[in-house]
């Protein structure tokens, strides 16, 4: 499972640096790369919440780790 955890941590990243580009320079590169909410951008933004969803699970085993 430390595999998904790093792709879900690797597209939580590319979602945020998405994110910064859009706050600094309004430019979205997802839509620049796949189109302005076409099926293929609205699954790119869909994986990438998920993945962040996915990842609000990593609070409770880095506690659980930790202790």
């Amino acid at each position: 499972m430390k595999w998904f955890d790093y792709t879900a941590l690797t597209l939580v990243i590319i979602g945020a640096v998405n994110w910064l580009l859009i706050g600094l320079f309004r430019f979205d590169l997802v839509a620049f790369l796949f189109g302005d909410l076409s099926w293929l951008s609205r699954i790119v933004y869909t994986i990438v919440g998920l993945c962040g969803l996915y990842l609000i699970s990593l609070y409770g085993r880095i506690r659980g780790m930790s202790e």
